[in-house]
């Protein structure tokens, strides 16, 4: 599925939060959404998911514009993954996973063999299979993160779209998920912190200041030590991995990389 944006924008209370951004993500390809904290990018991705509604612009599936569809509809297109959801539950981990195939089921009627396969499936994806019938309360912040990721995959979307998914991960289930993502054949935009990891993984990067996308491009083009400073307020070396990746090392902020340090 095609995801396109044009000239978008979202203000609150009469501050621009989004302002007139425009791209375009072609079917099947992994884009990262990057940017300091209140940059835009969860108002971005909510916008695109058809939780808020832009005060301007356009938002595109496959060419065809959303601003009139239903939520039923869209979610049978596009899945979101929150940054935190902080719910609480009594249920199982396997009933939260499947509450993905609400979109498919009528409304009194409960999951059959198909969704029960899909659900089984998903959660064989982020290595929860183990856990299908333990209580929700009793799962770790990084288990109930993968869980709603489990949950997004049930929706068997065309798209994804994800906020900061990697937060309350460990090293090893942050590159698990990453490399699930990268190899889906679902188009996908995710935010995130982490820029040598977007770097790894994705096939392009936007990079969105103040609102605005400033840059968009593969990851060698977008990440620049100049952008970096300019943005982040980092000062920060970039190098290349063995498959000429960028690779992001940070020397500190960038007040205290140009302030001299007093001597001992």
């Amino acid at each position: 599925m095609r995801i396109t944006v044009e000239k978008l924008s979202w203000s609150v209370a009469g501050t621009p939060v989004v302002r007139e951004v425009s791209a375009d993500i072609a079917p099947g390809e992994t884009v990262g959404l990057l940017g300091p904290n209140g940059s835009g990018k969860s108002s971005l991705l909510r916008c695109l998911a058809g939780l808020r509604a832009p005060d301007a612009g356009t938002v595109r599936y496959d060419d065809e514009p959303v601003r009139d569809w239903s939520a039923r509809r869209i979610a049978r297109h596009v899945a979101f993954v929150e940054q935190d959801s902080g719910a609480d539950s009594d249920l199982r981990v396997a009933d939260v996973v499947g509450l993905g195939r609400t979109p498919f089921r009528d409304r009194w009627r409960g999951p059959d063999a198909t969704d029960r396969a899909v659900v089984a499936a998903a959660l064989e994806r982020v290595g929860l299979t183990a856990l299908a019938d333990r209580s929700w309360k009793a799962l770790s912040g990084g288990e109930r993160q993968r869980a709603h990721i489990a949950r997004a995959l049930a929706q068997q979307p065309y798209g994804l779209l994800l906020d900061e998914p990697t937060n309350h991960l460990d090293v090893k289930h942050q590159l698990e998920l990453m490399q699930l993502l990268s190899g889906t054949e679902q188009t996908v935009l995710v935010a995130l912190h982490d820029l040598s990891l977007a770097a790894r993984y994705c096939d392009r990067l936007l990079l969105l200041h103040h609102g605005r996308l400033i840059a968009s491009g593969t990851p060698a083009a977008v990440l620049t030590a100049e952008r970096l400073a300019e943005v982040f307020e980092v000062d920060a070396e970039l190098t290349t991995d063995a498959l000429g990746r960028p690779v992001v090392t940070y020397r500190g902020p960038l007040e205290a990389a140009t302030t001299p340090q007093p001597s001992l």
